[in-house]
């Protein structure tokens, strides 16, 4: 029985010693030296390079969103040249067509049609709304619209890779993001009020031009199934400040926050002006550089 009891107390001893070293001990990591055929061997091989000494030219049409008073439809061209697969350097351009949104066509049968302020201007409704609203039409007489763009920009190309339709069915994709100065032709109403015509007169409610200068961004994300034809979706942004509405918003008042009897620069207003951009793709020369 002692025996037996100085044996468990040994085996006891011993487990006790080892605990202790493995939990005293530091940890070490063996680092494991690839040897063989794939020693040094890149991440990929064989990989496309869609951009890389190549000239971009993209057909579009893109789209404004969250307007007020008029959408914009704007058929465009993007015309690129890659120095590397995930650097390029272009310009895009468009130019713009509009549609009222039904806002514009609630004020123009309910504001002016019905008002008929041609043949009533005694009536209180005309002369109340004898500054902000044509007694022809919205569209034609007051309402801003963007009538072209042209934005040299940068374009980065941080992700590519591959996408998979239930495993079957495989298409070299990338996402890029670019950025650049935006040159902006605009219509907007033309200024009248304390300088010069009255911006009740009839006469006042014309467009004029002007050019509009402000930052381009975006993203967008493309699919090539051939090697020199893709196609892709983008969103770019515009900020700038315009007057959509033609309205005497802004210039009298405390801080200038109620309307001055005058439409000028100091009407416009704040805007993140937004469009979604759908383009194809073609690329010369139509080969392709494959790596190793």
């Amino acid at each position: 029985m002692r025996r037996f009891v100085k044996g468990l107390c040994s085996v006891l001893a011993a487990l006790s010693g080892c605990a202790v070293l493995m939990a005293t001990s530091p940890a070490e990591a063996q680092e494991i030296q690839l040897t063989g055929p794939l020693a040094g061997a890149p991440a990929v091989r064989k990989l496309r390079l869609y951009r890389e000494g190549r000239v971009e030219l993209s057909p579009s049409v893109s789209f404004s969103l969250l307007d007020e008073y008029q959408r914009t439809i704007m058929p465009g061209l993007r015309a690129t040249y890659h120095f590397t697969d995930w650097l390029g350097v272009g310009v895009w351009g468009g130019f713009g067509f509009q549609y009222t949104t039904n806002l514009t066509d609630e004020l123009q049968e309910k504001a002016v049609n019905a008002r008929d302020c041609a043949n009533r201007e005694f009536t209180k409704a005309c002369r109340l709304t004898a500054g902000n609203l044509t007694r022809g039409n919205l569209a034609e007489d007051q309402l801003g619209r963007m009538q072209w763009i042209a934005a040299p920009q940068l374009t980065f190309v941080p992700f590519r890779g591959k996408l998979a339709l239930f495993a079957e069915l495989f298409v070299d994709t990338d996402v890029n993001i670019f950025v650049g100065p935006a040159f902006v032709g605009l219509q907007e109403r033309r200024e009248c009020g304390s300088s010069g015509t009255p911006c009740s007169n009839p006469e006042s409610f014309s467009l004029e031009s002007r050019l509009a200068i402000a930052p381009t961004f975006g993203l967008g994300i493309n699919f090539y199934p051939t090697n020199f034809f893709g196609f892709g979706v983008e969103y770019r942004g515009l900020p700038f400040s315009w007057n959509t509405s033609g309205f005497d918003n802004y210039g009298g008042g405390p801080n200038g926050d109620f309307p001055d009897t005058a439409v000028n620069s100091e009407d416009r207003q704040f805007f993140f002006n937004s469009l979604l951009t759908l383009n194809l793709t073609f690329f010369l020369p139509t080969k392709v550089k494959i790596q190793d």
